[in-house]
Parts: structure tokens; sequence; C-alpha cells
């Protein structure tokens, strides 16, 4: 491997080669994208971190923040779950993913209720309604955005700038795996009674409906969220949680080269953890012993790195995360993306 190659994360399904890059001021560029963490939720203990104080882009991770503002207003009294919201013809400009709010001269813009934006944002991650919310709550997308880093810092998110609502891409807006995760607990931790939604599998709005893009759902035991994301700029992202025999872990993965190289190194790392909390509870315990009888089952990614099937998993992931590791969880079932904006280079869009 060459000296560049360091720096470089290839993450695929079945196999994935951990290197360490640099850290950076302003996020990484493509073949940089990369960033882990994975932290107890209940103790703050980091299990492990890779270049998670890094500046990468957190593209629709951003609507957790939009999201936690919104359940901020609710508490508050601002607004219900009733009250309806309308449209600008700015949100309804938005590219997608979006609901489809539109506006016509004859029957002016459309509106929601914040209910149905809370499942848009979650299920859909609707940059449309992510402008909506902006405008009522901040009076204007750039004015909510500042609050949102102002109370990012509140919470802890000190490496974090948001430049807008949805995390279209904008060369100010910033985050690191770190921040994620900490806005991850604060959301379980602070909303209980609203942290269920990130579990909607579905949401239809008129003609148009949607399926939550965490994949993860129902395919890993105990994860019940929170929020996928990408653009060009990020990769694929993921931030989520699990929950199993009183440990909640949130784990936190960032460039992603496909939606489903990413899911496999989450799925990994939610395991690792687990694998992790039963080894210090018994050392000795004969699962640890020999490789497991779970494997991964995800194609591989054309043109990336071939898995060695033969390469043992560690008694514990985390004490040899470096180097070519094997998936030994329950199958998650998710095929492996077309390439994106293929002969489109220049556009943005965001599709998570």
């Amino acid at each position: 491997m060459t000296s560049a190659g360091l720096s470089k994360m290839r993450m695929i399904a079945g196999a994935f080669l951990a290197l360490f890059a640099f850290g950076v001021a302003q996020p990484a560029a493509a073949q940089d994208r990369y960033a882990a963490i994975v932290m107890d939720a209940r103790t703050n203990e980091v299990l492990l971190e890779d270049q998670a104080d890094a500046a990468r882009f957190p593209a629709s991770l951003t609507k957790m923040m939009t999201l936690y503002m919104l359940f901020e207003a609710l508490e508050r009294g601002d607004i219900t779950m009733d009250t309806r919201m309308t449209a600008s013809r700015n949100a309804a400009r938005q590219p997608p993913s979006r609901l489809g709010l539109a506006c016509s001269r004859r029957r002016g813009c459309d509106s929601i209720t914040v209910e149905q934006a809370i499942n848009a944002l979650v299920v859909q991650s609707a940059n449309d309604v992510a402008v909506l919310v902006a405008e009522r709550l901040g009076g204007s997308e750039a004015r909510f955005a500042a609050n949102m880093t102002a109370r990012a810092r509140e919470l802890g998110m000190t490496e974090t700038r948001f430049a807008n609502a949805s995390g279209l891409p904008d060369v100010r807006h910033r985050t690191t795996a770190r921040d994620m995760a900490t806005l991850a607990q604060a959301l379980w931790r602070d909303f209980p009674e609203h942290y269920h939604v990130f579990q909607t599998p579905s949401f239809a709005w008129r003609r148009t409906s949607g399926r939550n893009h965490n994949r993860l759902l129902g395919q890993v035991e105990g994860v019940d969220g929170i929020k996928t994301g990408y653009t060009r700029a990020s990769g694929f992202n993921l931030a989520t949680m699990a929950e199993r025999n009183g440990h909640r872990v949130i784990v936190v993965v960032l460039g992603g080269e496909t939606a489903a190289a990413r899911d496999a190194q989450v799925a990994y790392l939610v395991e690792g953890a687990y694998q992790e909390f039963a080894r210090r509870e018994d050392p000795n315990a004969a699962q640890f012993a020999s490789l497991p009888t779970r494997r991964l089952d995800v194609q591989l990614a054309p043109g990336t790195l071939q898995a060695n099937a033969a390469r043992p998993l560690p008694p514990s992931p985390y004490q040899m995360y470096q180097g070519m590791v094997i998936e030994t969880m329950a199958p998650v079932r998710a095929p492996i993306d077309e390439p994106v904006g293929q002969g489109d280079e220049g556009a943005t869009e965001e599709m998570e």
C-alpha cells in the first residue's frame, strides 16, 4: 500500500480496512471522509473512536438537530402536534429528498401539521420540510441555523456549525462523529416521549410515500433509531442506537462508500460493542474461543477490496480494530447502491 493510501478508509460489506487519517480543520476530501465512534449512552464511555473529532459533512444527520429544536418548541408549548405550518416558495423549491410541498397561484402553498413534519423528516428526510420548520421556528432558515448552532454548543457539540436546517451541501456546514453521538444521546435523553418516532417504518402524504432509510431497523437486534444521511461530499452517514440487556449503545459512522457498506460497518460496530460487554461480564465465555457462526449476508461492492473470508474475528473487535476483520452479525439484507449521479458530477442532491 502506498503512503497516500494510508489516509483512506475502504469500507465494504464483509471486510473492513481501518486506516487512520489526519484530522483537518475543514471537512475532508472524498477519499478521507470516514469517521466513527461507539459510545455507551448511559455512562458516556467511548468504546471506540476513529477520527471522531475530524471535521466532516453531516448531510441529513443535520435533521436530528432540526428535530431537536422542533421537540423543544413542542415542550415549550409554542406549537402542538396539530399546529399547521404553511410552506414558502423557498421551502417548496428545495431539491430531493423532499415530501413534495408545492405552491401555486390559485391554491397558494401547501401546509402540513407538526406531526406530519416530524414523520417527513424522520422517514423521508424531506429537505422541503426542514426549511418549512426552520422558517416557522426561526423566521428564516439562516436565523434558525444560527439558533441550531448555539443550541448545539449548549449540548456540548463544540465542533459543529449548522448553515442550514437540511444538511444540503454548504462549505460552512460541518460536524464530527463525536458531536453526532452527543446529539443522538441528547434526543434519546431529553425527549423520551418523542424518541420512538425514529422507528417509524413508513410515511405517506397525499400521493407520496416513503420508507425509513435506516435499513438496520428490524434487522440488527436492539436497533431503534436514529438517522441516515448522504451527499456526494459527505458519503453515506448513519447515527444509530441499540438497546440490549440494559446497555444502550450509540454508533456513528460517517463517510461510507455505499449505503450497504455503511450499514455493514455500523452493524459490525453494534455487534462488537455487545461482544465487548459480554466479554467484560464473562471473559472466559466459550463464545469468544472461536469464530462466531453468524455471518453478514450482503454483497461486495464492485471494484472494492476483496474479503479474506479465512481471517478470524478477534476476541474483542475494539482491541484489534486496525486491519481486516470479518463481519459476524445477523443478516442485513440491503442491495449494493447504484452509482450516485453517474455522469452528473456537479449535482449535489441530498439522497437520504
